[in-house]
Parts: C-alpha cells; structure tokens; sequence
C-alpha cells in the first residue's frame, strides 16, 4: 500500500487543495452530471482515490461503490479501506462482491461483471451516472492491447469519456490526466491508496502494455503521444459514423424488427461504409454488444453483394426485388422466454390486458399455424417465426406482429447509432 500519512476527517485542508488545473478538467468531464446523483467507482488505488478527492473538492456528495471480485486475498481489506475513508470524508459507500466461475476469459469475466454490478447497484440508488477514474495512461495502454488484436478503427479510437450501459451513463472524467500526477498529488497530501499486485504481473495483457509503453516513451512515443494518436482514431471514427448514417438515411428503412436496405445502393457504397452499416443492422437485431468482425463479417457481405442469403451472429438475410431484408434467425431465439412485463431479445415489450402469469417466447412454427391471418401481416414469414409472441403454458394468447393481437401491442425499441437515422416504414 503506497501512502504519505493519515487521512483523517480534520485534516481537510491538507487535501483540499489539488490544482486548479486538474479539478477544471475534473467537474468538465463531469459536465452536467456534477449537478445529478453522482456514483463514484473507487477501488482503492491512486486513479479511484483521487477521483474521490476531486469530487468532495468540487463540493459533491457522491455514493461510492467498491467491487471486490473475490481473486486476490487483500480485496477485502482494500475494500474496507475505501469504506473507512469514505466514512471518514462523510460520503457513503458500499462494496459489491462477485465470483468467478472458473469458466471463460478471467480478465473479459471481471470487467464485465463489475460493469454490471455497478449498473445494478447505481439503478438501485437513482443514480444515473457513474464515474470512473480511467487517465491518459489507460487510453494508451487500451491502444496497445487492441492494436496487437488487429482492431480496426473502432477499436483503435480513444476510450469513451461518455458511454450508457443498462441505463446508467459512465463517464471517465480524468482521461486527460496523466497516472503519475494523480498519485503525486495523493503523495504530497500524505493520502494512502493501495498498489494492486497483479499491476506487475506480466502474464495480464495490460501490464504488457503498460511495459511497452513505458519502453516507447524512450523513443519520444509515449503515453502522450500514443493517448493524442488514439484521439486522432476517435475523430475518424465520428466522421466515418456520419457518412454510415447518412447511408442508413438514404438507403435503408426500419421495418418493425428488421432491417430493408436496397443492394444496389449498398453495393455502391465504399467498403468501410457498408461493413459499418450492415454491422449496425446485425448489433441492433441482434442486441449484440459488440459487432461481428474478421472472416465471418466479411463472408456475410460477399453474400449479400451477390444476392445470396446468408446468417451472421444470430441474424438472417433475404433478398427479393433488390433489397436486402436483415431479420432474426429463429434458432437464436427459439429458447428465449421472459415474463410479460420484461424485454423480450432485448428490444421487444408488449403492453395490453392482465399479463399475470403469462411469458414471451418466440412465435415459431407451431405458434404461427395457430395465427389464421399471417399471411396477410406486413412482415414476411421468417420474420414472424422469430417474432415475440405471448403465451400462456403451451397457450398461444397473442402474436401481433402475426395479426393475432387480441389487444395486446408490440413495440420495438428502435436503433442507436448511424441507423438510428434510417426512415421507418409505414
């Protein structure tokens, strides 16, 4: 554990006074969150804590939340430490536990899991808004590690300083500040934080990063310059978005859950564009969170350019008239029941009479012969297929989108993104 000196509640003049500079960029980061329920994600180490100072400097009340992931034996008494500082500072806190199963990519696991955590644990409180305390330093060791895995721009670009997740937005505040300011400053106010051993363990891809970019910086291409170029990424990345959406606006229409685009217009479009646009329309159908890539992406364009019908990440593609229809692909929701009152595939609700009792499952074949009026829905049959449907046991109660509604509506939460400016059908 690094530390200067004691951190005690009478003590507030001895850290209250972290430089103008670094507190400007602090509460813009913030922006208007600064005047919201503010969480604050603080693990115990320099970046966390002094997120944490900034914050009651800046005059806010936030609740912290400290996830212990239950890998190494001194979490839990990092985790008290956060809890006695917090106390000592007036401001709540809260420790969220999590456990690995033992299955998967560790690293890939506890990232997740602490992004959900904080989710659950920030809708629990009304808060809308959860800062992270992610520097310069971590923007250019995250380009590092999706440049060896042959990201694209995308990936290339610099992490998000604002980006919504479950409903919460979680912003990075300090990412134009550099790791070693932030633990000066705790060293010159004699303020404790903890040294996570696993920062020097070589076998994680982020110490390799974190190594390489300390070599490079002896080169004149350091965190600095790696940080700026990621920047650079990040404004290609929003001008390649505003061609895509300007494509999805000309060419393609949102009808109910899936998606019409017209093949000869998708063909003319440069390469980055159309990969861009047909792997929004996937990620939307799909509810995926991150876009297929590499070998399969770039197959399943082949086949749509030459009219061929095609799946890709749980999606499926028809062609007829010189269009392009994306739909979901019944076998990738054929298993997916929820209670009426949830999401169904993460983008249909049903509203209407008394749901007790009853669930959402996809209306597949049995339930579409029990629909007389299918054929003359405004969707074509594989649509339908893999369309919500409300059930009672083995019970067909309504298939809307089918034409057997009963009352009950669909609705389809629509596109983000550059699809978000495609037209609706009428």
């Amino acid at each position: 554990m690094g530390r200067g000196g004691e951190c005690r509640a009478g003590d507030a003049g001895a850290w209250l006074s972290l430089t103008r500079d670094v507190a400007d960029i602090f509460r813009r980061g913030l922006g208007p969150a600064a005047k919201e329920a503010l969480g604050l994600a603080v693990s115990g180490g320099g970046d966390s804590l002094a997120l944490l100072y900034l914050a009651v400097e800046a005059g806010l009340r936030p609740r912290v939340a400290t996830v212990d992931h239950g890998l190494r034996p001194e979490a839990a008494a990092e985790a008290a430490m956060v809890a006695g500082i917090c106390a000592d500072l007036g401001v709540a806190h809260d420790t969220l536990t999590w456990s690995w199963g033992g299955t998967g990519n560790l690293q890939d696991a506890a990232r997740r899991a602490r992004t959900g955590l904080l989710s659950d644990w920030a809708k629990g409180h009304g808060i809308g808004c959860v800062a992270l305390g992610h520097t310069r330093d971590d923007v250019a060791e995250t380009f590092l590690m999706r440049l060896a895995r042959d990201a694209g721009v995308d990936g290339l670009a610099a992490m998000a300083a604002r980006r919504e997740i479950a409903g919460v937005v979680f912003l990075r505040p300090l990412l134009g500040v550099a790791r070693a300011e932030l633990r000066r400053w705790l060293l010159d106010r004699g303020l404790p934080w903890v040294e996570d051993p696993s920062n020097e363990d070589a076998r994680f891809d982020r110490v390799r990063a974190r190594r390489a970019v300390q070599a490079m910086a002896e080169v004149g291409a350091g965190a600095d310059q790696i940080a700026a170029l990621a920047g650079r990424m990040a404004d290609v990345r929003a001008a390649l978005e505003a061609v895509t959406a300007d494509a999805a606006a000309r060419m393609a229409r949102i009808d109910g859950g899936d998606v019409i685009l017209e093949t000869a217009g998708l063909a003319a479009l440069p390469a980055e564009i159309r990969r861009r646009l047909l792997r929004a329309a996937v990620m939307w159908i799909a509810s995926a969170e991150y876009g297929p890539r590499g070998a399969e992406m770039e197959r399943f364009i082949a086949a749509a350019l030459a009219g061929r019908p095609a799946t890709l990440a749980g999606c499926r593609s028809s062609h007829a008239r010189g269009r392009m229809r994306l739909t979901r692909e019944l076998r990738a929701v054929a298993a997916l029941e929820v209670p009426a009152g949830e999401a169904w595939d993460g983008r249909w609700r049903i509203s209407g009479p008394d749901s007790k009792g009853l669930t959402l499952r996809a209306l597949g074949e049995a339930g579409l012969g029990l629909c007389p009026d299918w054929r003359s829905a405004a969707v074509p049959r594989a649509s339908l297929l893999a369309s919500p449907a409300l059930w009672q046991g083995e019970r067909l109660v309504a298939a809307p989108l089918a034409g057997f509604g009963g009352g009950w509506v669909l609705s389809c939460a629509g596109p983000t993104g550059p699809l978000s400016a495609a037209p609706l059908s009428h």
